[in-house]
């Protein structure tokens, strides 16, 4: 008969079990993912053995990246990461687990060597914590062990002046969040905190690709309070809306369920658990001003709505702010709008205030000027092939 844990156990029961995967390979801990095979070649075996994961974020990384792999476990995916930023890029994984840490960090020199250029580093934190080095906490302990109330005051304090003095991972320093199979391991109680977290050290304009295991219903509690259940990455799952609320609640946008496996990878009791990976954006934040832009949503909806509560009314020239005019004419929302720039730009120092609550349409006469009378090509035909019409 299964142990049963409570809330306050989860930690413990993730750590046992991925103390003994990074030891020898655990097939039960994760589902078949496929990853560009010319990244693999340069990374060592044992590291391919004793990955476990539910989807391939490094698919969205780009050159140059600097990139925050959560749960990085033995580095498979920071190191292809690493071949994919190139040298002017950088990776840092976090993980907790002391012995896949160990694994990642074991092949450092060998991967520098093999890829000419050292841009990886591995961190130890929770990831709900990413200001906490957990590295400098470890020989602070061992210099100054906690024996009493005011020795814990002492280490709290230190703590504290970790966090605000040097955080581990600094404000608004990442270009992109990679993680593979890892939020669902974190206590629910601290779930908020870790998509605060993210949000936090995310650059402005910068992205999420979390892939992980959702549920389809609710998990009940007694399957919460199995440990086996838990650090299998099925009795935290999100559910499938829960998981899409909490970036929503964190401040991100264009937030899309970029992959959805059809067939589950486990049903359990009657509920269906199956990889997911999602992705999201920082930006939407900031002050409104008008500039005199409009969008035009191309369809095929008849309308739609963004993160912001603006409504695009299919083909109509909808008023936006600058801020929400440069968000949707970039990515990932350039292909499904056509950009209205006035024809005379509005410089943003002279810029009033723009309304953003507010849904409008953007009469022409406001992008073109209301003095706007040019006559252009009157009468003129169009010859054969010349792409005039």
């Amino acid at each position: 008969m299964a142990r049963k844990t409570s809330v306050l156990d989860v930690e413990s029961a993730v750590r046992e079990r991925y103390e003994g995967a990074a030891q020898a390979r655990e097939v039960a801990l994760c589902c078949p993912v496929t990853y560009d095979p010319k990244f693999l070649g340069a990374i060592p075996q044992e590291i391919l053995e004793k990955d476990y994961g539910c989807g391939d974020p490094s698919r969205y990384v780009r050159e140059g990246d600097a990139v925050l792999d959560l749960g990085s476990g033995g580095g498979k995916v920071c190191y292809i990461a690493a071949q994919i930023v190139g040298p002017n890029g950088r990776v840092i994984g976090v993980d907790f687990n002391p012995e896949m840490l160990a694994l990642a960090r074991k092949y450092q020199g060998e991967m520098a060597e093999r890829l000419g250029y050292n841009n990886v580093k591995f961190l130890r934190a929770r990831i709900q914590d990413l200001a906490l080095p957990l590295d400098e906490v470890d020989p602070y302990l061992k210099a100054n062990p906690v024996r009493s109330s005011d020795d814990l005051r002492r280490l709290e304090e230190f703590q504290a002046r970790l966090r605000t003095g040097a955080p581990m991972i600094p404000d608004e320093s990442v270009d992109v969040i990679i993680s593979n199979c890892v939020l669902n391991l974190v206590r629910e109680e601290d779930r908020e905190q870790l998509f605060r977290e993210m949000f936090r050290v995310l650059k402005r304009g910068g992205r999420v690709a979390i892939s992980d295991i959702v549920s389809d219903e609710t998990v009940p509690e007694e399957m919460k309070r199995d440990p086996e259940l838990w650090s299998g990455c099925i009795a935290g799952a999100f559910t499938e809306t829960g998981f899409l609320a909490a970036f929503e609640r964190a401040g991100f946008h264009a937030i899309s369920l970029d992959k959805y496996d059809e067939h589950p990878w486990k049903t359990i009791r009657g509920i269906e658990f199956r990889s997911v990976t999602v992705t999201a954006r920082k930006g939407k934040q900031g002050p409104c001003f008008e500039r005199n832009q409009a969008v035009i949503y191309k369809g095929p909806w008849k309308k739609v709505e963004d993160d912001d509560g603006h409504t695009l009314v299919r083909g109509q020239r909808m008023a936006v702010c600058d801020k929400t005019y440069e968000i949707l004419t970039g990515d990932p929302y350039a292909s499904d709008v056509v950009s209205v720039p006035p024809l005379k730009e509005v410089p943003l120092k002279k810029a009033k205030p723009f309304a953003c609550g507010q849904t409008a349409l953007r009469p022409p006469a406001e992008t073109k000027g209301k003095r706007y009378r040019k006559t252009e090509n009157e009468g003129a035909t169009c010859a054969p092939g010349s792409g005039c019409c």
